[in-house]
């Protein structure tokens, strides 16, 4: 049991190790056998590097940059990287965020911000754009319209076309998309919206340190960035290719003029004047420093072999795919990402991912949506160059597993459940007992097939309600202890 507050306080080497025995139950963040949430260039010292930079300046308050000129610094220094490896131009400018999802709000918000007229202002996304786009649009109340993506999973330009409106205050693409990690064909895109005097955005937050890389090492990559006449923003991550501690990413505007709608100020009163330029206020500068660091100490050429090292692992991991009955490669692995799908009804896919990760692969499985059929992804880090060649035997394995273990077994009495539930009919005892029904009552989260095949028959909106649900569940205090 930890206790957060106890009556003394508590010796700083039992702290350190109570801390370290709740770590143990984790994925593991190194070594290559996760793919998902975590990103490893397996550099000796690069960890300990971090840890030191951010201590310098964790307590660095990026409140108001005059009062500590070091963050702003910083700041200025990632955004001018950024800017240059994405063909910015002199004019071009930034902000550092928290994550990927902060700057696509950001994104939303200055774009929404510039047409102070519009009494329904619109985004116009392509369906494989991150759900944090839909994040941003139900925060800011902008109204999301979603247009199909073609047979290669990449965004429609007719559609687009169709879809862009005298409302529309902002297009949206990605490069890659996180699903399937293809590249949305941004050159057409962003001429739509130019014609149009509408802002473009491009999602780089997955793979935008990723691409110049590997469009150095020869992969044929559309432009993407801001070398293609209509591109007005793009935000990167840090925190994933870069390989900086979480979190950090980077909002880029083309030039100032359209970054100044970004910012919050108000004055109204009687404390300081807030002016923002992010969503936060009090920011650590911890992260900033780390971010910086990482950066310096892989340096330009080292990013270039980091990136040849992941293509090369998708390569392997790509062929192990093709090589084994029973699944397929569901997208072209042009990026970073090996995605995968059943090719054969013996083989569950929500099964064959317990299957993969009891045999040490952290997999991410993907639910069905529209035409698409469920499929299994893999975010691709250099980490897994050193271990891409165990891979392959271990799916041939795991699909022979799979085949003789059959579908997952969801009680009937649950799937009967389900079919009959509306969003609306979702109660926290509702999801204690679907809790307990699937076996996650003691919060053991290693076979998940049933769960994950339960929320693939659920409508989107029923399955946004029982995840919430379930999530709800989980954060309360006493839960660990149960």
């Amino acid at each position: 049991m930890v206790e957060a507050l106890p009556e003394k306080g508590v010796p700083g080497e039992q702290i350190l190790a109570e801390l370290s025995e709740l770590r143990a139950a984790d994925l593991p963040t190194h070594g290559g056998r996760l793919f998902a949430y975590v990103y490893d260039p397996a550099l000796d010292g690069l960890d300990e590097l971090a840890r030191q930079a951010h201590a310098i300046s964790d307590h660095v308050n990026g409140l108001d940059p005059t009062a500590f000129p070091s963050l702003l610094a910083m700041e200025n220094a990632l955004v001018g990287a950024a800017a240059r490896l994405l063909g910015g131009g002199d004019g071009t400018v930034g902000s550092v965020t928290s994550g990927g999802t902060e700057s696509l709000i950001l994104a939303v918000k200055a774009a929404r911000d510039s047409r102070p007229e519009l009494t329904t202002p619109r985004l116009v996304i392509p369906s494989t754009a991150h759900a944090a786009f839909a994040k941003a649009a139900h925060y800011l109340r902008v109204a999301l319209d979603v247009v199909p993506v073609g047979a290669d999973l990449r965004a429609d330009p007719a559609a687009v076309q169709a879809a862009v409106d005298e409302d529309t205050v902002l297009v949206a693409a990605s490069a890659p998309s996180y699903a399937h990690g293809v590249v949305d064909p941004i050159p057409e895109l962003a001429a739509i919206a130019g014609e149009r005097g509408v802002r473009f955005h491009v999602d780089a937050c997955f793979g935008g340190w990723l691409l110049p890389y590997l469009r150095r090492l020869g992969a044929g990559l559309p432009a993407f960035d801001f070398t293609v006449p209509g591109v007005t923003s793009i935000s990167v991550d840090l925190h994933k290719y870069a390989y900086a501690p979480k979190g950090v990413s980077i909002l880029l505007h083309r030039d100032e003029a359209l970054r100044l709608p970004q910012y919050f100020a108000y004055a109204g009163w009687p404390g300081y004047t807030m002016i923002n330029p992010v969503i936060s206020s009090t920011r650590s500068g911890g992260p900033i420093a780390a971010a910086l660091a990482t950066l310096r100490h892989i340096g330009d050429a080292g990013y270039l072999e980091l990136a040849a090292r992941t293509r090369g692992a998708v390569a392997t991991l790509a062929e192990a795919v093709r090589r084994t009955g029973g699944v397929r490669l569901f997208a072209p692995p042009e990026t970073s990402v090996v995605c995968l799908a059943a090719d054969d009804v013996d083989v569950d896919l929500f099964v064959l991912a317990d299957e993969l990760a009891a045999r040490g692969w952290h997999t991410q499985p993907q639910m069905a949506y529209g035409d698409m059929p469920a499929t299994i992804h893999l975010t691709v880090t250099a980490a897994v160059a050193g271990t891409a060649t165990d891979f392959g035997p271990d799916l041939a394995a795991a699909v022979t597993a799979t085949r003789a273990a059959g579908p997952a077994d969801v009680p009937p009495a649950l799937l009967e459940a389900a079919g009959a539930l509306t969003p609306e009919m979702v109660t926290p005892e509702l999801i204690a007992g679907l809790a307990e029904g699937l076996g996650l009552g003691g919060g053991d989260f290693t076979r998940m097939a049933a769960v994950n095949s339960l929320l693939d028959v659920a409508p989107p909106a029923l399955r946004e309600a029982l995840l919430t649900g379930f999530l709800s569940l989980l954060q309360r205090p006493g839960r660990a202890t149960e």
